[in-house]
């Protein structure tokens, strides 16, 4: 092989590392033109500043293979104004939206039908808010869209789907889509294409994210959020 034929080789297999490299960069702007405003990969203990607590007793930053996660341990001692998750987490200080969120998943509590994992959303206080009910089956009260708005959680799904396969301690991917002009709310369970849940609705605004679980335990990590506009200051909510 002439030297000519080797730097040549070189230079490809450096590109080849380059474009692998950078296909693997988180984007900053979506097709739609939301921009990246939130990211949280939970890589040090101290990230989990970022979120305020219903019940911080039942929170903790978890070690995993690679970097941490936050884990709710199971379900709060919290008590809701109306009939509402118990163990929520959310984002600290900040409101949202319209918005496009992604993040990783992972249900750690014991197999029944109403084992779940929930985002919230549109939070404007402890009892007027939206959230998605994630669980292994779905009736009245679980596996749809929710509103809380001063009275016991309300479904307000157009669609969903029979239930979520939440295999045990296995990681999946979620995206949650509010458009807060159209009123339109769309979830994504580990196929990105089509959305296992859907709902209308457009009585709050911007409002605070997060995460937890109605009466389970599991983890969420690898948060990305993507926004229409800046997201604003917000109080907190616990």
């Amino acid at each position: 092989m002439s030297r000519k034929t080797y730097l040549f080789g070189g230079l490809l297999f450096s590109c080849m590392i380059v474009v692998q490299s950078c296909s693997n960069k988180i984007p900053k702007t979506l097709d739609n033109g939301y921009t990246l405003v939130y990211q949280q990969s939970f890589d040090k203990g101290s990230t989990i500043s970022d979120f305020e607590f219903s019940d911080t007793n039942f929170w903790k930053y978890s070690t995993e293979t690679k970097g941490g996660a936050l884990e709710c341990t199971g379900k709060s001692e919290y008590q809701p104004p109306v009939r509402s998750p118990h163990s929520v987490a959310l984002i600290a200080g900040q409101k949202f939206g319209s918005f496009v969120m992604e993040a990783d998943l992972q249900q750690t509590g014991r197999v029944y039908n109403h084992q779940d994992m929930c985002v919230f959303f549109g939070f404007q206080d402890k009892s007027h808010f939206y959230y998605t009910h994630i669980s292994k089956a779905m009736d009245d009260h679980a596996n749809n869209v929710f509103v809380v708005d001063g009275t016991p959680r309300l479904k307000i799904s157009t669609k969903t789907n029979d239930g979520q396969n939440w295999l045990p301690n296995n990681w999946h991917k979620i995206r949650l889509e509010r458009d807060i002009e159209s009123g339109s709310i769309r979830l994504f369970f580990d196929d990105m294409k089509t959305p296992v849940m859907e709902a209308n609705d457009k009585r709050f605004g911007a409002g605070g994210i997060g995460f937890g679980s109605f009466d389970d335990s599991g983890k969420i990590d690898n948060i990305r959020i993507y926004a229409k506009a800046p997201i604003q200051k917000g109080g907190t909510h616990f």
